[in-house]
């Protein structure tokens, strides 16, 4: 087979997994018991919670984006220009939110400023108040998780832009008499607007896709997504499909404005290699240090809670600022009780094997895409982009509606109910992660490469076992474990696809959580950080030895 017959047969695919699943929503929205309808359609325009849920996802949305901005480039340029004291410590714990499950992410919040979280109790216990003297939910907890969880998107792409940023510039500024924040604001910052664009878009449409938040600290704040749960669990299909478009539309709007504030980059400000921080007096070394490490604090406590809760035996801990007693057995009884431990094998298996066959399918569509000037390149690549303008909720909505009917002829088995559902739905959401790595990685490599194995005699085969692969294997290493731990931790997909054989421990934690077994779901989500943690660790050995 040929690579311009692979890439057709590969397009085919993706067009059967990613398109006709979204193309089948849209059918569905205006189409009521084989009748052509605008009827779902009315009822959503003049339903006022509708437009309300709507317009708490844009705005929404909008903050995220400032807020997460506003934390994350300044501590992406202290953490890069200047060498105050534990700069590579501070460097490394702000990144952790990235290998956070989402659901664990929030989870760590309930424990830290809910009602019977560690700030809430110790209130209680210094004013000896009986009740919590607030209630974590609503618009304000949303914000609050979104801005101190996504910041870390703008902040690693920043870093990786300062990471090439040619400090002569900086030099050429001084010299010339320009101050240090008049050289940040007229240099560094439009150098990284496409950096800062990248991170708002990010953002954006994390936050558009945001369900975990809203669905445990929402209370009657909805957005979007918990709009589309709730009215399919209600009956009305066709209305949760419009909503499901109304919800791509704010994304694929999102996706063009963060393009446009991200612009054409500026060509030739770096030489790849990564600049020394700038000599700075000890005093700015000692206050930018201090702040770096009290912003560190503040956006980890939660997850410190986290793992304090998980000590925590079962009415330990009442009306005290701190737990009177600690035990290990919440981490035994995930190991000793088989419905405890069952979902951790679940989700391990079905994240593996997502991840898995993302990687292979995304490696072909990266050969078969490697040349940007072919149509068919730009158009695998953007099939291969497109669930990542697209919320979880939405592609687990259409991927049921897909797979709900037998139809050979369109594409269309039954696999509600099945083991595989869940996966591919895993799949879907990974292809974007490992695609975009590996189609940048592959049109990175020197094409001088291919030619003189071609020139030695070596196949195309050989060439590409031998040659291009090898050096793929860094980011092919890195975004499939960062699709695994996408996979593993998921809960927007698999609160709407799972079921009794598929449970993930993602909705074991939620059932802890209602249950009332709070050091259990803690112990739960320190585990499955550790887990992540690992992959993400051994994918930088595999990495560091390519």
């Amino acid at each position: 087979m040929n690579r311009k017959l692979a890439g057709w047969a590969l397009l085919l695919l993706l067009a059967w997994l990613v398109v006709e699943p979204l193309a089948l929503v849209a059918i569905d929205a205006v189409r009521v018991d084989g009748a052509w309808t605008f009827q779902s359609v009315r009822a959503f325009f003049v339903e006022k919670n509708e437009w309300r849920a709507a317009w708490n996802s844009l705005w929404l949305a909008v903050v995220s984006v400032v807020l997460g901005a506003l934390i994350g480039v300044p501590l992406a340029l202290a953490t890069r220009l200047v060498d105050f004291p534990g700069r590579r410590v501070v460097s490394a714990l702000l990144t952790l939110p990235a290998v956070l499950p989402p659901l664990v992410g929030v989870v760590a919040f309930l424990f830290l400023y809910g009602e019977s979280g560690v700030i809430a109790r110790a209130v209680m216990a210094v004013t000896g108040a009986e009740k919590a003297p607030w209630r974590f939910e609503g618009a304000f907890a949303v914000v609050l998780i979104h801005a101190t969880t996504m910041y870390v998107y703008t902040y690693l792409l920043v870093r990786a832009a300062l990471a090439t940023f040619d400090p002569a510039l900086l030099e050429a500024a001084t010299a010339l008499g320009a101050g240090r924040w008049r050289a940040i604001r007229t240099i560094v910052l439009p150098l990284l607007r496409p950096a800062i664009g990248n991170g708002a878009l990010l953002t954006a449409l994390s936050s558009l896709a945001s369900y975990s938040a809203p669905y445990v600290f929402g209370g009657g704040f909805r957005v979007l997504p918990t709009q589309v749960v709730t009215t399919r669990l209600n009956g009305d299909i066709s209305v949760a499909m419009v909503e499901t478009l109304a919800l791509v539309a704010l994304a694929l709007i999102a996706l063009l404005l963060a393009s446009r504030l991200g612009g054409p980059g500026t060509r030739g400000a770096g030489k790849g290699l990564a600049p020394a921080p700038r000599a700075s007096s000890p005093r700015t070394r000692k206050v930018v240090g201090i702040i770096a490490w009290a912003a560190t604090a503040w956006l980890l406590l939660p997850h410190l809670a986290l793992v304090v809760v998980s000590f925590v035996p079962i009415g330990a801990w009442n009306n005290t600022a701190l737990p009177s007693a600690y035990t290990v057995g919440n981490y035994v009884a995930l190991v000793a009780e088989p419905a405890r431990w069952r979902p951790f094998g679940t989700s391990l298996w079905m994240a593996t094997l997502a991840a898995a066959a993302a990687a292979i399918l995304a490696l072909g569509v990266a050969v078969a895409a490697r040349d940007p000037k072919r149509r068919l390149s730009r158009t695998l690549e953007a099939a291969l982009a497109l669930p990542w303008a697209v919320p979880g909720t939405v592609y687990a909505i259409a991927l049921a509606t897909m797979f709900s009917r037998l139809q050979p002829g369109a594409g269309r088995f039954v696999l509600i109910g099945t083991l595989w559902l869940l996966p591919l739905a895993y799949l879907v959401r990974a292809l974007p992660i490992v695609g975009r790595a590996l189609v940048g990685a592959i049109r990175g490599l020197d094409p001088a490469l291919d030619e003189a194995a071609t020139s030695l005699g070596a196949g195309g085969w050989r060439s590409f076992r031998t040659i291009t692969l090898p050096l793929l294997g860094p980011a092919l290493a890195g975004a499939t474990a960062l699709a695994f731990v996408t996979g593993l931790g998921d809960f927007m997909t698999s609160v709407i696809l799972y079921t009794y054989d598929t449970r993930p421990v993602s909705l074991e934690i939620l059932g802890a959580i209602r249950q009332g077994e709070i050091g259990v779901a803690a112990a739960y989500g320190v585990v499955l950080t550790a887990i992540s943690t690992m992959a993400f660790y051994f994918a930088e050995r595999g990495r560091a030895t390519t």
